[in-house]
């Protein structure tokens, strides 16, 4: 019997290796004495086997995929301080099950600065590559300067192409800096490529109405918000600045919620 036992061994150590799935024999062997005492099946134990083996490397792609996103700092959904944001509590709740992603939508969270924008934006992006989305974050200018390096080394095509592949891309800080031309026109090719195909989720400072100062052109502006917005949830953001509860400040300049043109 013990022979039976070593040789048993042996062989699951092979064969876990071969899948290269040694977390399998780990569970196999901590799960067998619960498996005999409880009088499971063989496909019950096989089962449990596999589970472990699949909710491990689950978690391990979810890291790496957070590692790789390049997100400031890792923030998630129940770290969100919602006593100011309760009317969009939600809204966003509606968003964690990552049905948006499998839709190809979009996300706009609009608001003031230090309402929250960015942390929620992050979340969702934890949350989507906990479900197994590749994610990339960086702000709008970020993007701006990536493409451009890859428009001027004459690789555009193939890097839109490339992003085309992440589940969900995050452009932050959208409209904290205005875009000379052909930035916005590079940045409304990375609209235009993801549209309908894959999802991105953007934080804004500004309104809608703002973007165009923000882009600099009205008609690329009005042609960007509309890929965007076709298919997407917007969710607006109200309130002071966190970071400035406390210190008998109660707005910002930039908190405003319409651009007003000088000449009116």
């Amino acid at each position: 019997m013990a022979t039976t036992q070593t040789e048993t061994a042996k062989q699951l150590t092979y064969l876990a290796g071969s899948l290269k799935a040694p977390r399998i024999l780990e569970a196999a062997g901590r799960l067998a004495e619960q498996a005999r005492a409880a009088g499971w099946s063989f496909e019950d134990y096989l089962a449990a086997v596999l589970e472990r083996e699949v909710s491990a490397r689950n978690a391990s792609g979810a890291r790496l995929r957070i590692r790789a996103a390049g997100f400031p700092a890792v923030k998630t959904i129940e770290d969100f301080d919602w006593d100011q944001q309760s009317a969009v509590r939600q809204q966003v709740a509606s968003l964690t099950s990552g049905a948006f992603l499998l839709e190809a939508r979009n996300v706009v969270l609009l608001g003031p600065p230090g309402t929250g924008k960015t942390h929620l934006a992050t979340a969702l992006g934890v949350i989507a590559a906990h479900q197994g989305h590749r994610v990339l974050f960086a702000t709008a200018t970020e993007w701006v300067t990536r493409l451009s390096d890859a428009h001027r080394q004459g690789r555009l095509p193939q890097e839109l192409a490339r992003l085309r592949r992440y589940g969900l891309i995050i452009v932050d800080e959208v409209g904290y800096l205005p875009f000379e031309q052909d930035s916005a026109n590079l940045f409304f090719q990375l609209v235009s490529s993801r549209y309908e195909h894959a999802s991105l989720v953007l934080t804004s400072n500004l309104p809608f109405s703002g973007w165009g100062t923000v882009f600099g052109d009205q008609v690329v502006a009005a042609a960007m918000i509309d890929r965007i917005v076709h298919h997407a949830e917007v969710i607006t953001l109200k309130g002071a600045s966190y970071r400035l509860r406390g210190r008998g400040i109660d707005s910002l300049p930039s908190t405003r919620t319409d651009i007003t043109n000088p000449a009116d």
